[in-house]
């Protein structure tokens, strides 16, 4: 076989020509680790200048070597470096190593997950990871099924989408699919958390119910849905002639990580016979924790479970997955196409996982995690989630312990969200404050944290997701914080 200079193929100087790109872009990766900062490049508007780019497509092709250069002298050191300790600001871990050798053997097969004939061993390893992820949440592993998805806003799209195609169905009777939306559509109503990701109001919007049917249900001092509440608004929905068909909890608030109470809303959805998703994207990993897996119990009374690998799992983003406690409802999304998903080639065991896809090309994503869980096993993988918790609850200690900051609630996971107080007698007000304080600590010092809004006042926000944090590493950057303040 003759040399084609564009794959990797069986031909010899090809091989060379793959492993030689490879090792020259690790090398090129290696050698831009120098330094122990999350970030170290331009702040925003001179990066803009520096990679402006007058001609992205030249006549003539600058070469491997010369694009690598440019990557390894522009792109690289102004990259954020999730692998730091000093990196903390959202729910963006680094990525474990063997999950990196996993992409490149997703990169260099490009396996397209829609139909078994384009990705036949790739197809029974998702088959096979789902079926386990299944068992993990406390799953019927004969009657559950899952697909893994772009990431959490499609996992929370997916889970929605057959719960509201579910009440149509089975409650008014009629087939959506079919048919499309009934006339009286506005009626229908989900609740969820007040501070629950935004991906609920979007989702609403892509089915076409649009975002007043989102009902959103005030949270207590914990950050937790308030099911009190949420029973009342059911209740008051119900009487005035609403259709209340979905109550969408969050098991890891973006910002604080609290998990809503999910036994007492599964018994509120049962009484009014309502689908209970479960936004897990954050939290689904406490479940391989031994000392806090009961933080996420109820789990699996969920309907449907977001999961998200590109958050505290600490695998390469994209990596999610959407789990449905009864397959059947993925019914609802298949629709055969004679060149794709043949019926005649499922009825001989071929599977198309495009048949539960709001995808249809996907990567093959599961790789990393089967990778990752068959190398690592409970006990690593118990001890990199135990850590991150354990490491929350020593900082927020540190926190409560100075009369310099405010905490707003105990962490249940990995999040701790916090307020500096101006020192007396200073004329900067308590939110200027901690917007520079953070600002200075990305570009000043190579600490990047992040900022949100509580109750009207700008607070700053640890998510620690790193195992390779100890307690003598947080007790430093509290100690710089509060030196800038």
């Amino acid at each position: 076989m003759s040399k084609s200079d564009y794959f990797l193929t069986s031909c010899e100087s090809d091989k060379e020509q793959y492993t030689a790109i490879m090792e020259a872009a690790i090398r090129a990766i290696t050698a831009s680790m120098t330094h122990e900062k999350a970030y170290a490049g331009m702040p925003p508007r001179e990066l803009r200048e520096f990679l402006h780019t007058d001609e992205l497509l030249p006549e003539t092709g600058v070469g491997f070597d010369e694009i690598l250069n440019e990557t390894q002298t522009k792109i690289l050191p102004n990259l954020v470096r999730p692998m730091s300790t000093c990196y903390m600001a959202h729910l963006h871990g680094p990525a474990l190593l063997e999950s990196i050798a996993a992409e490149l053997v997703i990169a260099t097969f490009n396996q397209s997950m829609d139909s078994w004939d384009q990705s036949p061993a790739a197809t029974e390893i998702e088959v096979e990871v789902i079926r386990n992820l299944c068992k993990l949440y406390g799953y019927d592993e004969k009657t559950s099924d899952g697909v893994f998805t772009s990431g959490g806003s499609q996992s929370n799209l997916s889970g929605l989408l057959l719960a509201r195609d579910r009440y149509c169905n089975e409650v008014m009777h009629r087939d959506i699919r079919k048919h499309g939306l009934p006339e009286n559509f506005r009626k229908l109503r989900m609740y969820t958390s007040e501070i629950s990701h935004f991906s609920m109001e979007k989702s609403a919007q892509l089915m076409g119910l649009g975002c007043e049917c989102v009902v959103k249900v005030p949270v207590d001092n914990a950050m937790k849905m308030d099911a009190v509440k949420l029973r009342e608004l059911v209740e008051q929905d119900a009487a005035e002639g609403n259709l209340p068909f979905c109550v969408a909890a969050t098991v890891g608030t973006t910002d604080f990580g609290s998990i809503d109470p999910l036994k007492e809303l599964r018994s509120i959805c049962d009484e009014h016979n309502m689908w209970l998703h479960a936004d897990a994207a954050y939290g689904s990993g406490v479940i391989l924790s031994p000392k806090y897996a009961c933080r996420v119990d109820g789990l699996s009374k969920c309907d449907s479970i977001t999961v998200d690998f590109h958050k505290m799992f600490l695998l390469p983003i994209s990596c999610s997955a959407s789990l449905i406690r009864d397959g059947k409802y993925f019914d609802m999304l298949t629709i055969h196409a004679d060149y794709l998903n043949r019926e005649e080639d499922e009825g001989d065991g071929y599977i198309n996982l495009v048949n539960k896809s709001l995808q249809t090309t996907r990567r093959f994503d599961a790789l990393k995690v089967w990778m990752s869980f068959r190398m690592r096993g409970r006990d690593g993988w118990a001890k990199i989630i135990t850590t991150c918790i354990d490491n929350a609850a020593y900082f927020h200690g540190l926190l409560k312990a100075n009369r310099e900051i405010e905490t707003v609630t105990e962490p249940e996971i990995s999040s701790v969200v916090f307020r500096l107080l101006p020192p007396e007698g200073c004329k900067e007000d308590a939110d200027t404050l901690n917007k520079r304080v953070r600002r200075a600590l990305m570009h000043h010092e190579g600490v990047v944290i992040g900022q949100t809004v509580c109750h009207g006042h700008v607070c700053l926000k640890f998510t620690l997701l790193n195992p390779r944090l100890t307690h003598e590493r947080l007790d430093e950057l509290l100690k710089l914080i509060l030196s800038l303040r």
